[in-house]
């Protein structure tokens, strides 16, 4: 009874911040629930889209939301390391060089068009997402804790982007698409108040206690020995099928994993089912398969939809 009261209060709260975030980003649930799903997971995002179809506004609405201090770095061109990590400045008055920590020092950042800086700059965030840290001048600083990376991306056939390297990719533990709203919340966007006005006045949804609290719930979810098995029939196909150049890392069974997790507690429960799995699985390996076809073109969705329907469920 005790656990069934806790499931359901979990469930509401996550409930109504979808909800809430549903009245800023209209139609696009699923995209909502994944990211909520995402950050659960202490896991980074990245948005990829078209321009204008919401990709930093879903950024800022989850930063409001989470109640996260945030920082959005422009990312371009002439972007160098030390404009996102930070610099050391001397003090003439105590003749010594003092850190000045840049804006990755933020509970959330907001990397706004990534693809669009040289892999230099990239690069600057890679210590970051992985061991939540920074290192200049061989001095290690410490992040915030939560610290999440929301980055956005522009396809990768516009002018003046450049590619992520597979490396920086698989530290974001999912990538999302909004694609364009459909004629009714269309209707309703172009009718209604202006999203960024809405954002202004928006008051978080959970609290950092009750963000903390959930993140440490997910580790109670429990996954029996079937879904793992599961899911390591899915690692071992994608590295046998020869539709790939490569198979999935160790790094994107876990991944996957986790998205599973929050994605099962976002459902009000405590135990994985193999449709949490393939609820979060095209998010979760789409930007880490690539097809031995060699095309040209991001196929992330159907490669991960060709793994689903390969894979019989134990």
């Amino acid at each position: 009874m005790l656990q069934d009261r806790r499931d359901t209060t979990i469930k509401s709260a996550l409930d109504q911040t979808i909800s809430r975030a549903g009245e800023v980003i209209l139609g696009k649930e699923q995209a909502i629930r994944l990211s909520l799903a995402c950050l659960l997971a202490r896991g980074h995002l990245l948005i990829e889209d078209l321009p204008g179809v919401g990709k930093t506004t879903l950024a800022h609405l989850l930063a409001r939301l989470l109640g996260l201090k945030h920082q959005r770095i422009q990312f371009t061109s002439d972007l160098l390391p030390a404009d996102i990590i930070g610099a050391s400045i001397y003090d003439r008055a105590e003749g010594v060089f003092h850190f000045h920590p840049g804006p990755v020092f933020s509970q959330l950042v907001l990397a706004d068009e990534i693809n669009r800086a040289t892999p230099k700059a990239q690069s600057a965030l890679l210590e970051a997402m992985e061991e939540h840290q920074v290192t200049t001048e061989g001095e290690t600083h410490h992040l915030p804790e939560p610290f999440f990376v929301i980055a956005t991306q522009n396809p990768a056939h516009q002018i003046g982007t450049f590619p992520l390297p597979e490396s920086q990719l698989d530290r974001f533990l999912m990538r999302i698409e909004l694609g364009y709203p459909d004629p009714r919340s269309e209707r309703q966007l172009l009718n209604g108040r202006e999203r960024r006005e809405i954002l202004e006045n928006l008051e978080p949804a959970l609290s950092l206690d009750q963000l903390r609290e959930l993140q440490t719930s997910l580790d109670q979810v429990h996954v029996s020995d079937a879904i793992l098995d599961y899911c390591q029939a899915i690692l071992e196909f994608s590295r046998t099928t020869q539709r790939f150049n490569h198979g999935l890392s160790p790094r994107a069974g876990l991944a996957l994993l986790r998205g599973a997790r929050a994605w099962a507690l976002m459902e009000g429960r405590f135990q994985v089912l193999p449709e949490d799995v393939q609820a979060v699985l095209p998010a979760t390996v789409g930007h880490r398969l690539h097809s031995t076809a060699d095309t040209g073109v991001d196929e992330g969705r159907s490669l991960a939809r060709y793994l689903l329907e390969s894979v019989a469920i134990p």
